[in-house]
């Protein structure tokens, strides 16, 4: 059964899906629809189930599944209001390539194949418009495709001393540049309804949820955001929040002790399998705790889908929340390459100047060194002084007399990594102790495949990123041997789009710009070679790289086989011009900082207002108005 505010909103979607269409053929397409309700965790689609249809979602969050050779099924997007779903079914006989899963009670319009047979020959303006949206939409599926964000958000608190009312303000205020904000809570629900306790009534009693599912329809058909305020217990209302939204926030004082929560025991921990929306745990500090400690802890007792550290009294905290939940979260990648990778620091010190902030942060081997420094959030004269100090001093100096199974010890490496983390973080430092979402990748020896490190000890982690296979040794975790990620992934772009929350893309490539071209026939002999490296640099006969230098690039060799189709998924990209650099070239830390940082204002400044402005925060970004006025 559906109502008027349904039909408006059907009569919006089909319009922004078809564009300019007449009433009269917009109108015999509606006839041709048929309106569909799916329960949360009902399945709309099964994969290899026969294609019959199209589906346009009204209402609801649905989520795609697909699962693979070995049947094993992952999560591959979520689809809100306003998705087309199943049009390629309505050309082909081919099975369904996906299985579709409501997370939330949803409404969507079908249309069959043989409605869409019967359109096709009687109205050639509704075909034509029909068939020319699904081929754009066929073919830009091989592009990348952007999460469709959250709608209505729940706020739940799951510890003592969370004040749920000022944050729900604080991030409306941060959310309202993005788009129309409506807090709710049960006192909303009651006032609007006019009838007094509506929103704790019976959780069991189908009519009023119904009643209520509508009235939150209704402010979620004219909002981009609504925040459903819970409360402190399993109360009824708060069951409705859970029911009735796209994503979960869990809000803990992060000082509290970190057991279940009531809420958390008895409503979400009962939820059935596929009918969840995901779960993000928000762990709220004071302004002035220096780094968060203890995330283990937290993680370990509820299967969340990731987690934030705020400290709510910081705007730009609660601004990076806001960009998060928006989708709009800006990631940066950093690329392996040795010494090379000082260049990281320039160049996130030039885009901190042009007002850019990161929210997520990840990379490989030095790069994962330079992401660890990035997303401690500590001030760039801290996060300078710490790296100087620690490469002031050659962190891959000390030789192996008796080189077993690397070249280099590695002793003197760790123990630079652990005074630098202790100092920057903390002593003992996870991975999930950063304030910004970080990530690092290695590679599995035992296993061959890649390593990424999104929790566990963060030493650890950097370790196993930097372990250039025979130059450093590599790292023993669950039995497993890891080593260097470059080998299978050193501009690990595709990671971070993964990330729930990230928008755009900024990613820092290492790789030399061209190839290097030897001019001799043959490999001279080694004391040729020994006698030619004697010569000052200028003199020598022999370009060849160093061994140690030859087995570093020799391992991340596939990686740069993928750089360009990294790039492409690179909304961001630079690529420091560093050929005169050595990889182990640790000395020549200052000059490669303020080559990384010319690079990155050169790129920067050639990049319009408009080029620019996806990557500004919402308070970085200019005034239109002021700008019109002083254009005058």
């Amino acid at each position: 059964m559906t109502n008027n505010y349904q039909n408006e909103l059907l009569e919006q979607n089909l319009r922004t899906f078809l564009g300019d269409i007449d009433q009269a053929a917009l109108d015999l397409l509606r006839q041709h629809l048929e309106w569909v309700a799916v329960a949360a965790g009902e399945t709309l689609m099964a994969q290899g189930d026969p294609g019959d249809s199209m589906y346009l979602s009204i209402s609801g969050r649905l989520r795609v599944y697909v699962r693979d050779e070995d049947g094993v099924e992952r999560v591959v997007r979520e689809m809100a209001r306003g998705q087309i779903m199943g049009e390629m079914s309505l050309y082909t006989d081919d099975p369904r390539s996906a299985t579709v899963v409501a997370i939330r009670d949803s409404v969507l319009v079908r249309l069959a194949k043989s409605e869409f047979a019967s359109l096709l020959s009687n109205s050639a303006q509704v075909s034509i418009a029909l068939t020319r949206q699904i081929i754009k939409r066929l073919q830009n599926s091989q592009s990348r495709s952007e999460l469709a964000r959250p709608v209505t958000i729940a706020l739940l608190p799951i510890t003592q001393e969370v004040q749920l009312g000022p944050f729900a303000q604080r991030l409306a205020e941060q959310l309202q540049g993005i788009g129309r904000v409506r807090i709710v809570d049960a006192a909303c629900i009651d006032q609007e309804s006019g009838q007094p306790g509506l929103a704790q009534s019976d959780g069991n009693d189908a009519d009023v949820n119904r009643r209520i599912a509508l009235q939150l329809d209704r402010i979620e058909a004219v909002h981009d955001f609504v925040l459903l305020v819970g409360d402190d217990g399993p109360t009824p209302w708060t069951q409705r929040c859970i029911r009735c939204c796209d994503e979960v926030l869990l809000l803990a004082d992060a000082a509290q002790k970190p057991v279940l929560h009531e809420t958390e025991r008895e409503l979400l921990m009962q939820r059935a399998g596929r009918a969840e929306a995901a779960e993000t745990l928000v762990l709220l500090h004071p302004a002035d705790l220096v780094c968060p400690s203890g995330t283990h802890r937290w993680l370990a007792r509820r299967p969340v889908t990731s987690h934030v550290h705020i400290r709510p009294a910081l705007d730009r905290d609660m601004a990076r929340l806001a960009r998060i939940q928006s989708r709009t979260a800006v990631g940066l990648v950093l690329a392996g390459g040795g010494a090379r990778g000082c260049a990281h620091l320039g160049l996130f010190n030039a885009l901190q100047e042009r007002g850019i902030e990161i929210d997520f942060v990840g990379g490989t081997s030095i790069g994962s060194v330079m992401a660890a420094l990035v997303a401690s959030d500590r001030s760039f004269e801290d996060v300078m002084r710490i790296a100087r100090r620690a490469f002031s001093t050659n962190p891959t100096g000390d030789f192996n007399l008796v080189p077993v199974i690397s070249l280099i010890a590695g002793r003197r490496l760790r123990g630079i990594a652990e005074t630098a983390i202790q100092e920057l973080v903390g002593p003992n430092a996870n991975v999930e102790d950063l304030w910004k979402n970080y990530f690092c990748v290695a590679s599995n020896y035992s296993k061959a495949s890649e390593h990424r490190f999104h929790q566990g000890n963060l030493v650890k982690a950097m370790l196993a990123s930097i372990a250039i296979p025979g130059a450093l040794p590599p790292v023993i975790q669950g039995g497993d041997i890891l080593f260097d990620g470059g080998t299978f992934n050193n501009f690990p772009v595709d990671v971070m789009r993964s990330m729930r929350g990230v928008g755009k893309v900024i990613g820092v490539d290492l790789s030399p710009r061209k190839p290097r071209h030897i001019e001799n026939e043959e490999v001279p002999g080694s004391w040729a070679l020994l006698r030619d490296r004697l010569r000052p640099r200028s003199k020598r006969r022999y370009k060849l790289p160093s061994l140690v230098a030859y087995l570093m690039n020799v391992t991340i060799l596939y990686s740069i086989s993928r750089q360009r189709e990294a790039q492409k998924i690179t909304d961001l990209y630079f690529n420091p011009p560093l050929d005169r650099v050595g990889m182990l070239q640790w000395e020549k830390f200052d000059n490669i900082v303020k080559q990384g940082h010319a690079h990155g204002a050169e790129v920067l400044s050639a990049m319009s207002a408009a080029d620019l402005e996806p990557f500004l925060p919402r308070s970085k970004r200019p005034d239109p108005v002021a700008a019109a006025r002083a254009g005058e």
